[in-house]
C-alpha cells in the first residue's frame, strides 16, 4: 500500500488548554471526532452520530473565547480605518494567525506514492538491462490497445484522444476496444484508429489476444468486467494502466463496508490489484478510493472536467433564472468561499479569519446609499448535512454578520450550479497542494474573479492582477485590500472584470502539458519492449501545439449530448456489477450443494478397490522404436480398438464422441496453450486437440492433454517460459503411442485462430485429402506464412526477420548449434543459405507431418539443445 504522510498530531496550545480540557476528547478539538484510522482523517463523508452531534453545539460556546483570543477587534471597531478604496490593517493584528502552534492547518497531507513507484519501474528496468542486454531492429511500433466503457461524448473521451494524438505523435501505434458503441467512434475513425466493439465484458471468452499489444490504458470503472479476462494466463503479467475518473465507487464502498458485502469488496479489490498502475487526476481520488489500494496508485494531475462542465452548465441554464432559484435576489452580490479537499483541524480557523478580512467589505455594502445589492457569502465545505454547518453560523454571529448572511453550502450539492451564479470565488484554505485546486479551475471556466493566497502551486499558474488575485498566506490582512480592488460599489471592479476575462482562456487548457507528458512518461517506464519494437520518441518530442490545449475541435462536429448523464451512467454500472455477482454467488452455492448430495450417495469403498486394481495393472509403456503408419478402418475395427484403449486407461471417465472419433483418424493437431485467455481461440471437434502447458489453466470437461504430467519440465515456470510451444512438442513426443495413435500429427497456435489465419474449413477439407491419398508422400504441410506476420510489413529476409525477433541472436544460436554438431573447430562465417521463393516461411507453430517424420524431428531437436 502507498504510504501517506499524515499531518502531525495537535499539541495542545497554551490558548487552548482551558477549551480541550472542557471538552474532555484529549489533544484534538472536540467537534473533530478522532479518526479510525489515517485515511479515515481526510475523508469528508465521515459518518456523526447524534451524541457527536449534540456537544458539537455545546461546544461553540468555547469558540467565544477562542475567538476573542485569536481574532482582531471587532467589525465597527475596524470598519472606520477604511477609506473609499480599502484602508490597511496593521501586520501585528494578524500575526497571531502565523504563531498559532495549537492546530493542524495539514501541512503534512500528501500523496507520496507517484514518485515512489516510478522509481520501483525504473529500478525494475536497470536490473532487466543489465541482465539481459538487448539488440534492438526496430521493426515494428509499440502497439497500445485503449479500452473504454462505451463511445459516449463525455471529458473522459477528450482527455484520451488528447493523449492518444499524442502518443502517436512519438511513434506509438493505437487500436480502441468499447464495450459499448457512441458517437465519438468517428473521432477515432478520423485519427486513423480502428475502433473495436465488445459485447460482452463479463466472461473470459472476449476473444481479443491481448499479447498483440505491448501496454493496455482501461478508462473509468465502467471497464471492469474486462480484467475477468485480463486476470488469466497467459494475459496475466501484460501492463494495464486504469484510469479512474469517477466518485462513485468510492462512495459506494463505504455500504459494502457498512453491510458487511466482504465479496463485493474482494471482487473489486481483485480488479485494482490487477492493475499494473491506477491513475487518478488529482491528488484526494486516491485517498477516497484507499480501500483498493494495492500501492499502485498513480497521480497524473489535470483533466478536461471542469471546463466540460462549465460549457454544458452555460449551454441549458440562465444566471438569474439560477439565482432566483437557489434562494438569492437578482441584485445580491454572492460570494463563494472555497477550499481545499481535504479535511484538517484548523480549516474552520481559516474560514474564520477569511470572513474576518471579509467585514469591512460587508460594512461597505451597508453604508453604500448607491448600491441596491446586498453582500451574501456561502462556504463551500463538506456534506449539507455535516456540523460544519453550525459551526460556520456560530462564527458568523460572533463576528457580527446579521443571520443569514453566511451561509454553508455542501460539495455534495451542486457545485456547478453555485459557482454559475457567484461573483466572486474566494479560496480559503492555506494547505500547499500538490496540485492546482479543481474548484479554482472551475471557477476561471465560469469566467469568476478569484482570490487566493500564495501558495506555490497557485502562483504557478496565476499572475497577481493578471489572471486572477494573490494575497500572502502569512498576511490576510491584505485579503481586504485586495477585495476593494476587486469590488466597486456593490459590483467587480472593471480590473476585476477585465481579470476574469483574461484567466477564462487559460483555465479551459490549464494543465494540458502535465497530463499528456504525464502519460507518455508513465508509458516510458512502466512498458517492456521486445527487441523488434522500435523504442519510441522521447517524452520532449512531443509538438508543443499538442500540449498546448485539449482537442476540443475533434468534437465540435458530433451530434451534441449534453444529455448524457454520467453520473447515473456510472451508478449503472455499478449496480450491474453487483446483480452479476450475486448472481455467479448464487450459482456457486447451487453447484457446491449439488455435488455434496452427489457424494453423499458414493460407495467409497467400492471406489477404493478399484483404485487399487487399477494401480496394479499401471506398467511402463516402451517408447516405439519403429513405428509403423495405421490406417483407420471400419467402425467396427475402431469401436474394437477403442474399448480395448479403454480398458488399458489409468483413469475412470467414458470416452467421448470426439476421442472415439479421433481414433480412426489419420491426423490429429494439437493447440497448445496456457491458461484461460486462451480457451476461446481452441477448437472443439475430433480433428483437434488441446494440450495445456500448465494443468491449472486446463480446460473443464474436455479431452485436452495435461503436459506438465507427461514432461515434468514443465512444472518448473522457468523451463516452460523458455521451451514455449515447443514444450508441447516434447510432451506428445514422451511416450507417444499412450496418447497419440494416428499415423499424421500436427500442431496449430491458438494464436494463429485469434489472427484469423488458421485452418478454414476448406483447408481443413484439403489436408486431409491430401494426407489420405499420400498425394505429396511424406510432406511437411504448414500454413501462417511469414508475410501474413504483422511484424513484418517490410518483408525482411528470413535471417534478419529472425535476428529481430530474438533480441540479434539468431545467426548466433544457429552458427553455435551448427559448429557443436559436427564438431567444427574454427568460426563458422556463413549460415545456411534461406531461399528467398515469395516469403513461404512459417512464422508460427501451425504445421502437420507424418508421425515418424515428427519424432526424428523431436531426437534431432534434444540433440541440438544439449
Amino acid at each position: 500500500m502507498g504510504s501517506l504522510e499524515v499531518g502531525i498530531p495537535l499539541k495542545r496550545a497554551p490558548l487552548l488548554r482551558s477549551l480541550s480540557s472542557s471538552s474532555g476528547r484529549g489533544d484534538r478539538l472536540p467537534f473533530f471526532r478522532k479518526p479510525r484510522s489515517r485515511f479515515a482523517r481526510f475523508l469528508l463523508f465521515e459518518k456523526v452520530d447524534y451524541l457527536q452531534w449534540i456537544c458539537t453545539i455545546a461546544v461553540f460556546f468555547f469558540v467565544v473565547v477562542l475567538f476573542q483570543m485569536f481574532l482582531p477587534g471587532s467589525v465597527m471597531e475596524k470598519s472606520g480605518d477604511f477609506e473609499e478604496f480599502g484602508g490597511v490593517i496593521r501586520d501585528d493584528e494578524w500575526v497571531k494567525f502565523k504563531d498559532i502552534k495549537g492546530l493542524d492547518f495539514g501541512d503534512g497531507i500528501r500523496f507520496e506514492p507517484s514518485s515512489k513507484l516510478l522509481e520501483k519501474f525504473q529500478k525494475e528496468d536497470t536490473q532487466v538491462n543489465l541482465s539481459r542486454p538487448t539488440v534492438r531492429t526496430g521493426i515494428r511500433k509499440p502497439q497500445l490497445a485503449l479500452i473504454f466503457a462505451d463511445q459516449s461524448v463525455e471529458p473522459g473521451q477528450l482527455l484520451m484522444v488528447s493523449v492518444a494524438l499524442s502518443l502517436q505523435e512519438i511513434g506509438y501505434a493505437i487500436k480502441v476496444y468499447s464495450l459499448e458503441d457512441g458517437p465519438v467512434r468517428a473521432v477515432w475513425k478520423s485519427l486513423g484508429v480502428p475502433v473495436t466493439i465488445l459485447r460482452n465484458s463479463y466472461k473470459a471468452e472476449t476473444a481479443v489476444d491481448w499479447l498483440n499489444y505491448d501496454g493496455i490504458l482501461v478508462n473509468s470503472v465502467g471497464t471492469k468486467g474486462i480484467f475477468s479476462c485480463l486476470l488469466q494466463e497467459p494475459f496475466k503479467s501484460l501492463p494495464v494502466i486504469w484510469t479512474i475518473h469517477e466518485r462513485e465507487l468510492a462512495l459506494r464502498s463505504r455500504q459494502y463496508i457498512s453491510n458487511g458485502q466482504i465479496q463485493l469488496i474482494d471482487d473489486w479489490r481483485q480488479a485494482f490489484n490487477r492493475a499494473t498502475v491506477v491513475v487518478f487526476p488529482n491528488y484526494f481520488l486516491p485517498m477516497m478510493y484507499s480501500v483498493f489500494d494495492a500501492g499502485n496508485y498513480f497521480v497524473i494531475p489535470g483533466s478536461p472536467d471542469q471546463a466540460w462542465e462549465s460549457n454544458s452548465l452555460k449551454a441549458v441554464d440562465n444566471q438569474d433564472d439560477l439565482l432566483v432559484k437557489m434562494g438569492y435576489g437578482r441584485d445580491d452580490f454572492v460570494i463563494a468561499i472555497v477550499g481545499s479537499e481535504f479535511s484538517y483541524n484548523g480549516l474552520w480557523l481559516e474560514h474564520a479569519f477569511v470572513l474576518q478580512a471579509l467585514l469591512p467589505l460587508f460594512s461597505d455594502f451597508q453604508s453604500n446609499n448607491n448600491s441596491s445589492s446586498h453582500l451574501k457569502v456561502s462556504i463551500l465545505r463538506g456534506n449539507s448535512s455535516s456540523n460544519y454547518k453550525v459551526a460556520v453560523e456560530a462564527i458568523a454571529l460572533k463576528l457580527g454578520y446579521p443571520k443569514g448572511t453566511v451561509e454553508h453550502n455542501g460539495i455534495d450539492g451542486d457545485v456547478n450550479r453555485f459557482l454559475s451564479i457567484s461573483n466572486l470565488v474566494i479560496y480559503g484554505s492555506f494547505l500547499e497542494e500538490q496540485s492546482f485546486p479543481e474548484i479554482l479551475i472551475q471557477a476561471m471556466c465560469f469566467g469568476k474573479p478569484i482570490i487566493a493566497p500564495d501558495l506555490a502551486m497557485i502562483k504557478k499558474y496565476v499572475d497577481d492582477r493578471v489572471n486572477g488575485f494573490l494575497f500572502p498566506k502569512e498576511n490576510i490582512g491584505v485579503l481586504t485590500q485586495v477585495l476593494f480592488q476587486a469590488i466597486s460599489n456593490g459590483k467587480l471592479s472593471p480590473l476585476a472584470q477585465n481579470v476574469a476575462s483574461i484567466g477564462k482562456g487559460p483555465a479551459k487548457n490549464l494543465m494540458v502539458t502535465e497530463t499528456i507528458e504525464g502519460y507518455a512518461s508513465l508509458l516510458a517506464n512502466v512498458l517492456k519492449f521486445p527487441s523488434e519494437v522500435r523504442p519510441p520518441k522521447v517524452v520532449a518530442d512531443i509538438p508543443t501545439r499538442l500540449k498546448d490545449e485539449w482537442q476540443w475541435h475533434l468534437f465540435d462536429e458530433i451530434i451534441d449530448s449534453r444529455d448524457f448523464n454520467r453520473t447515473a451512467k456510472t451508478y449503472s454500472f455499478i449496480d450491474e456489477t453487483e446483480e452479476h455477482m450475486n448472481h455467479t454467488n448464487g450459482e456457486s452455492s447451487d453447484v457446491g450443494r449439488s455435488i455434496d448430495e452427489a457424494f453423499s450417495y458414493t460407495d467409497w469403498e467400492e471406489e477404493k478397490l478399484i483404485e487399487m486394481i487399477n494401480a496394479r495393472k499401471k506398467r511402463e509403456d516402451e517408447e516405439l522404436k519403429d513405428r509403423t503408419d495405421q490406417w483407420h478402418g471400419t467402425w467396427e475395427e475402431v469401436y474394437r480398438n477403442a474399448k480395448r484403449a479403454d480398458r488399458a486407461r489409468n483413469d475412470l471417465r467414458e470416452r467421448d464422441d470426439r476421442e472415439l472419433e479421433r481414433t480412426g483418424q489419420p491426423l490429429c493437431i494439437y493447440e497448445p496453450y496456457f491458461g484461460e485467455g486462451a480457451w476461446p481461440f481452441l477448437h472443439r471437434n475430433s480433428l483437434y486437440r488441446g494440450i495445456g502447458l500448465s494443468t491449472k489453466g486446463r480446460r473443464r470437461g474436455e479431452d485436452d492433454v495435461d503436459a506438465p504430467s507427461r514432461l515434468p519440465l514443465l512444472s518448473t515456470h522457468y523451463y516452460r517460459d523458455i521451451l514455449g510451444e515447443f514444450g508441447a512438442f516434447f510432451a506428445i513426443a514422451n511416450r507417444i503411442d499412450r496418447i497419440h495413435k494416428n499415423a499424421w500429427i500436427g500442431f496449430q497456435s491458438w494464436r494463429a485462430t485469434a489472427r484469423k489465419a488458421s485452418l478454414s474449413k476448406i483447408a481443413e477439407s484439403s489436408l486431409l485429402d491430401a494426407i489420405q491419398t499420400k498425394k505429396y508422400g511424406d510432406a511437411l504441410y504448414f500454413w501462417v506464412h511469414m508475410d501474413k506476420d504483422p511484424r513484418n510489413h517490410t518483408q525482411q529476409d528470413f535471417w534478419s526477420f529472425c535476428d529481430s525477433i530474438n533480441a540479434g541472436n539468431c545467426r548466433f544460436a544457429v552458427s553455435e548449434a551448427l559448429r557443436r554438431m559436427y564438431g567444427i573447430k574454427h568460426d563458422l562465417d556463413s549460415l545456411p543459405p534461406m531461399p528467398m521463393d515469395g516469403n513461404t516461411w512459417s512464422v508460427m507453430n501451425s504445421w502437420a507431418m507424418p508421425t515418424r517424420s515428427f519424432l526424428e524431428f523431436i531426437m534431432f531437436s534434444r540433440y541440438t539443445r544439449l
